[in-house]
């Protein structure tokens, strides 16, 4: 495994990508929960995103972290019914939420099609119950996060398309381009399903920490475009910045066309698992 001071983390295969990933987030739980008493954590889906949860739940060093007290949240979700295998937080309550027993008003999933007319209004309510998370830290926390709409999110996780997407915000799409809001709702997107909400890209920029989670060749390309410095339309990944901390986790062939000047960068740290 390869560490650099900017916050890239390159290790030789998407097993040990997902193990070693997995072993940092309970760490960062630990040490969140140590502070505050709770942690918030918002989730992705993808091959990488899910096991790694699948990986905490197999780590022995889960029980370390009080899971009763985690709160979870989407960056992204798919528009379709509920219970649909497809579904982000279907796959992973079943990889993680469930395992390990987090109580259900901790897992904060978007309305699905059973729930609302359009995915216009799953997005709208997303914002809402977003925007009341944070009032109710607020209160009973006594501090705001960066944005009054959003609660505390200490660790954000993304994974990267072959196209440089995150969340569901693709290149060159209204999406990406929005501001002034928490959530958009997603139309047309180009990957299936078509119908999509997520997280806007200055939503993704409160989180304390942000993690992209990365593995395979295909996606080689997204990363030295993003990491080389372009711009967040047309490489929506470029934009995702945590507000103390960015790392890259990825694997080999992900790195593969990384340029050796990165490694030279101290733009974020870089911390061993």
């Amino acid at each position: 495994m390869t560490h650099s001071p900017n916050g890239v983390s390159i290790h030789p295969d998407p097993q040990a990508l997902v193990a070693a990933t997995a072993a940092r987030l309970i760490t960062k739980l630990v040490d969140v929960q140590s502070r505050r008493g709770e942690a918030t954590v918002v989730l992705t889906g993808g091959t990488v995103g899910i096991a790694t949860l699948e990986a905490v739940t197999a780590n022995p060093a889960r029980t370390a972290v009080d899971w009763t007290r985690v709160n979870f949240w989407w960056g992204d979700e798919r528009f379709l019914p509920a219970g649909n295998p497809e579904l982000n937080s279907v796959q992973a309550r079943k990889a993680m939420l469930e395992p390990l027993g987090v109580p259900a008003a901790r897992i904060h999933a978007c309305a699905t099609a059973d729930d609302v007319a359009s995915v216009e209004d799953a997005a709208a309510d997303y914002a809402t119950r977003l925007a009341e998370a944070a009032a109710a830290e607020h209160l009973a926390r006594g501090f705001e996060s960066v944005d009054p709409r959003l609660p505390r999110f200490d660790v954000l996780l993304l994974g990267v398309g072959p196209d440089a997407h995150i969340a569901s915000l693709f290149p060159e799409t209204p999406g990406v381009r929005t501001t002034g809001q928490t959530t958009v709702a997603v139309r047309d997107a180009p990957k299936p399903p078509p119908e999509r909400i997520s997280l806007t890209l200055e939503s993704i920029t409160t989180a304390a920490e942000v993690w992209l989670g990365v593995a395979g060749k295909d996606k080689a390309g997204a990363v030295g475009l993003a990491l080389a410095g372009a711009g967040e339309i047309q490489v929506p990944a470029a934009g995702a910045r945590g507000r103390t901390k960015t790392r890259w986790l990825i694997d080999q062939a992900a790195a593969s066309q990384l340029s050796q000047r990165l490694f030279a960068s101290e733009d974020t740290e870089a911390e061993d698992a």
